[in-house]
């Protein structure tokens, strides 16, 4: 059995509760600050082990308010490190809606690196391809999503505004920093990281995979890959003043037509094929990073 989500807390948290979080974690990293903060999807918590040295590791069980990950694929750990000459701040596996998780708690996270100095958010996710150019495997830089939970008035900047971390009603126009994207265009070219696509990423709230109508309806509003994740911890993060990079790793094919089954277990092994090469982009953006 998998941890249980605590479904009572309210849709919001106070600046207190998120100090209260960032220094439970300074007290086990004290003088520690992170410069880059990584979320790792599902299947992709391998790529964790590409850090060159750890300095803690915190199951997020011993955090408090911290959402812990229910679903298999998530380790449900917070990695403190270096990792090719940057300090980072790695979740090596996330919290969903579907767990049954409030948007604030699915933000809490982001907010928390904030507090503790992470300018830099690398997130990473596993995601249905819509397109049918797409094969499993595949890595796509977002270049945009479409916020269908957000739209429906799901937000995890919902509650009082925190105008310590930004402003009541931030833009979302660059949510995904085309500096930090050429950035990875540059290293997948020097390192042969190929196909590295571009395109819009859709954030629904699952856990059911879609259905072939629903993939034509994306397909139709110009979606390129699909989850269940990402957005809210995006929109936390560009609230935040946060410079984001988006990277899906495509976990399978577009199911367009019906003909084909699409599972859990499919996504996972998707994941560690991947696993290589994404943590070989992430790699190369950490050390050019300036």
């Amino acid at each position: 059995m998998g941890a249980r989500p605590n479904l009572q807390k309210p849709d919001f948290f106070t600046e207190q509760d998120i100090d209260a979080v960032a220094q439970a974690i300074r007290a086990r990293v004290p003088g520690f600050t992170p410069r880059v903060g990584l979320i790792l999807g599902s299947g992709l918590g391998a790529v964790a082990e590409a850090a060159s040295e750890v300095v803690a590791r915190i199951p997020y069980a011993e955090l408090p308010d911290w959402p812990e990950s229910t679903v298999v694929g998530h380790a449900g750990q917070l990695i403190l490190g270096t990792w090719a000459g940057q300090p980072i701040m790695l979740m090596q596996g996330r919290a969903h809606y579907y767990e049954g998780y409030t948007m604030a708690q699915i933000g809490l996270p982001i907010r928390v690196m904030r507090r503790l100095g992470v300018q830099i958010l690398i997130v990473t996710n596993a995601a249905g391809a819509v397109n049918p150019d797409f094969n499993p495997g595949d890595l796509m830089l977002i270049r945009d999503h479409i916020n269908l939970i957000g739209m429906a008035g799901l937000s995890p900047l919902r509650g009082p505004n925190l105008d310590s971390f930004g402003p009541r009603f931030p833009d979302m126009g660059r949510a995904y920093d085309p500096d930090l994207r050429a950035l990875a265009r540059d290293v997948a070219a020097a390192r042969g990281i190929a196909p590295l696509w571009e395109g819009v990423y859709v954030s629904v709230a699952g856990p059911q995979f879609e259905t072939p109508a629903d993939l034509r309806f994306l397909r139709l509003i110009g979606v390129d890959a699909v989850g269940m994740s990402t957005v809210p911890e995006v929109v936390t993060a560009v609230h935040s003043g946060m410079r984001v990079l988006g990277i899906s790793g495509i976990s399978n094919r577009a199911n367009l037509d019906g003909n084909t089954i699409t599972t859990h277990e499919e996504v996972l092994e998707a994941g560690q094929r991947m696993t290589p090469r994404m943590a070989a982009l992430i790699e190369g953006v950490l050390a050019r990073l300036t």
